[in-house]
């Protein structure tokens, strides 16, 4: 199979032929007609001591190709759209309905299955498996708990959307913050994810959401998705002027959906006493957030939160998630703003680099 394989830290991806085995137990070899491009996988790349080779992508949708011994909820055939958790659906958190949690999916961060194999190769080497999916190659290999199955009429490039962007977005507003209707909701930082977090509030009826991102283009887009307030945090004091427009008491939610120390801070700042500041984007290691646990807590019992894929039970999460789509009262298509083959890779690389567009959709088929 082909892949677009980071063979070194922060470099240029590469299409590379790869080999991938049969599936093993409980297993799905998957055909991965598209995987859409997320922060998370630049955040990856340019990681200085990332694990290579690797295959990265984990917001991919497909067609199973093969199933492994013991496999009785998918066939060959199926359209799927791909989670990077594969709950065991046994273990402590899976018990307690916390599936992002699972030990066994925890090997998303491992780079290789949930019972350590590693399925693809390259000259003989193993070449990881990055974020749970390698979505960036032809052929995956998933646990059976990862592979959703959809009715064939969704459109894959649309199913690959959900698998990232759109479970983590509105995952945390449903799921991690519990927003309730009526409430002042805040999100910093306007691509994939943030759009989502957009969404979500909408959805859960929000009252008003104050949207702020540097880009001008990704603040008009957000007015489509429910933003009621537009910032640019370049020429804007984001934190007084909610402030001020909540008349001195702040937002009930904030949410930092691109990732970065400050941003948590400013939530934090930026939310009314009592109020919930959510972390759902993947921050750089070297990032840190400061705290004066008697300002934030003690006297004013403010709450900080962290998400992981917006808490999501994938199983449970699309086919809900797909139904709001159909009923009109969730956007997927407008998410995708460019469409590439797997071969222009590094120049989609280059437009989320430069925050050009929401969505970078990749077809494999």
């Amino acid at each position: 199979m082909r892949a677009a394989l980071l063979a070194s830290p922060a470099s240029p991806l590469v299409m590379a032929d790869v080999e991938c085995v049969d599936p093993g137990p409980g297993q799905v070899r998957v055909q991965v007609t598209h995987c859409g491009l997320c922060h998370s996988d630049l955040t990856m790349i340019d990681a200085p001591e990332m694990m290579t080779p690797i295959i990265l992508g984990h917001e991919a949708a497909g067609i199973v190709d093969a199933v492994g011994p013991g496999v009785g909820t998918l066939a060959e055939g199926d359209h799927v759209m791909l989670s990077p958790f594969g709950p065991c659906g046994t273990c402590y958190w899976c018990v307690r309905g916390e599936m992002t949690l699972c030990a066994s999916a925890a090997s998303m961060f491992m780079g290789t299955m949930p019972d350590g194999s590693i399925p693809f190769s390259m000259d003989g080497q193993p070449v990881y498996r990055g974020l749970g999916v390698a979505g960036f190659g032809e052929l995956t290999m998933v646990a059976a708990s990862a592979a959703v199955k959809i009715d064939p009429d969704v459109p894959l490039e649309v199913a690959a959307v959900i698998g990232c962007a759109i479970q983590t977005g509105v995952g945390a507003v449903l799921n991690t913050a519990k927003v309730e209707e009526g409430a002042t909701v805040l999100v910093m930082g306007l691509g994939g994810v943030g759009m989502s977090v957009v969404q979500g509030a909408r959805l859960a009826g929000a009252s008003r959401i104050f949207a702020s991102d540097p880009v001008a283009d990704r603040r008009n887009a957000a007015v489509a998705f429910g933003a009621t307030d537009l910032l640019d945090p370049a020429d804007t004091d984001v934190i007084a002027h909610v402030q001020e427009a909540t008349s001195g008491i702040g937002v009930d939610y904030a949410f930092d959906a691109a990732g970065a120390g400050p941003l948590v801070e400013a939530g934090l700042a930026a939310t009314r006493n009592g109020g919930t500041t959510v972390m759902v984007g993947a921050p750089a290691l070297e990032h840190t957030v400061t705290i004066n646990p008697a300002v934030m807590y003690l006297t004013a019992e403010k709450k900080l939160l962290g998400c992981l894929f917006g808490g999501c039970n994938s199983q449970r999460e699309v086919p809900r998630l797909l139904a709001l789509w159909q009923n009109g009262r969730l956007d997927l298509e407008p998410m995708i703003t460019a469409r590439r083959p797997i071969d222009e890779i590094n120049a989609g690389l280059d437009d989320l680099r430069a925050s050009i567009g929401i969505r970078t959709v990749f077809d494999l088929s």
